[in-house]
């Protein structure tokens, strides 16, 4: 069985996106390839764990000569492991999330970037985050696009009608009677929650709620409250993974009406709230350098048979397919939002239909499976091309 040598630092049991999609990787790759892994599993200080992993993936690569390809999980360690584009003739692959490749700082883009480009393989999780690696002068011919998956098994958890009283006695929200929205993610720019809490929820009516869910502070520390006021804020935000939004979500949150920040709930809850909800939105707007690389949670949400409405930009539009499991709505666009929330919350029928399409045409078309596949394809072109 061919040997291939897989690198991660995001890994269970850390808990993201980013982590999830790793270990499903790696465990698909499993079964085609005799798959060896060095992966930081959020033990012991990770700064440490990078200054270590040359000594590491080296003698990773002497124990097992027979290792044909080097697979790294992000653009980051792309950049950590650039000395591998002289230490081995190994192909090299790194997949790009979306920021990892359009991170704005200056170094980065005139230095680093270039350098990504010369390894053996690019893996994009989105056409969008594929165009912006070929503008910075990667080889098409080597710079693939392999959409992310989700957990297909996630669709078949029942709907739990008790989320209801969990909403009641936990938050005090009552939701007997009324059309919900759900919104859920990091409170950062990108993702538009200040926006439409501002511009669209005051045009809906008032039988319809906005749940927010996702970490969020009630006030920010002195660093974000400070950061602003600094030269590169914007770059400082983006490298610290500063929640840029929060000061304006939480002034609006106390202004708007029907509107509410559950914070971070127990996975089984959002399970729940989804199924609950008649909508999911993603209202992203234009935050230049901290563009949307693909949109997991749009898919989470439409697995579990809840229909999306979505900003048509950047990786979004890989994620969600307009007319098949969503709608996609042009940014920033408030009345085109209000309209579209609107009609579909007036005919209950028809949105069932829309979400149960959806929930089909993501489990077809977005599982682990299909995601591995596409991986594999990849690998087998790379390896085959230098047998």
């Amino acid at each position: 069985m061919t040997e291939i040598l897989c690198v991660t630092h995001k890994y269970p049991p850390s808990i993201g996106g980013m982590e999830k999609q790793s270990f499903e990787l790696i465990a698909g790759l499993s079964s085609h390839y005799r798959t060896h892994v060095i992966a930081y599993q959020n033990s012991g200080n990770k700064t440490i764990w990078f200054a270590l992993l040359r000594a590491k993936i080296e003698a990773m690569l002497r124990r097992h000569p027979g290792i044909r390809l080097i697979h790294l999980n992000d653009g980051s360690m792309g950049a950590a492991c650039l000395w591998l584009q002289k230490r081995t003739p190994i192909p090299v692959v790194v997949t790009y999330h979306g920021l990892d490749i359009t991170f704005p700082l200056d170094i980065y883009q005139h230095y680093i970037v270039p350098r990504l480009g010369k390894y053996a393989g690019a893996i994009c999780v989105s056409e969008f985050t594929r165009s912006q690696c070929l503008r910075r002068g990667f080889d098409g011919m080597r710079t693939f696009t392999v959409r992310n998956g989700v957990d297909i098994e996630m669709g078949d958890i029942p709907s739990d009608d008790s989320i209801e009283e969990t909403l009641r006695s936990r938050y005090g929200i009552n939701v007997c009677g009324k059309h919900i929205i759900i919104a859920t993610g990091r409170p950062v720019k990108r993702k538009g929650f200040s926006w439409f809490l501002k511009h669209v929820m005051p045009l809906l009516n008032e039988d319809t709620l906005l749940l927010m869910t996702g970490p969020m502070k009630d006030k920010a520390s002195f660093l974000e409250k400070n950061i602003p006021v600094l030269p590169a804020a914007h770059h400082l935000q983006l490298l610290l993974g500063i929640a840029s939004d929060t000061g304006e979500v939480n002034e609006l949150l106390k202004v708007t009406k029907n509107a509410y920040h559950l914070g971070s709930v127990p996975y089984d809850d959002l399970l729940q709230l989804l199924s609950l909800a008649d909508l999911f939105v993603m209202p992203n707007v234009q935050v230049d350098g901290d563009e949307e690389g693909f949109g997991l949670v749009a898919l989470e949400a439409s697995i579990r048979g809840t229909y999306v409405l979505a900003s048509g930009i950047e990786g979004i539009t890989d994620a969600v397919i307009d007319g098949e499991n969503g709608s996609l709505l042009p940014s920033g666009d408030a009345q085109a939002w209000a309209k579209k929330i609107k009609e579909l919350l007036n005919d209950k029928t028809k949105l069932a239909v829309l979400s149960e399409k959806g929930k089909r045409f993501t489990h077809a078309n977005y599982s682990w499976n299909n995601m591995v596949n596409g991986y594999k394809e990849v690998f087998d072109k790379l390896i085959g091309s230098v047998s």
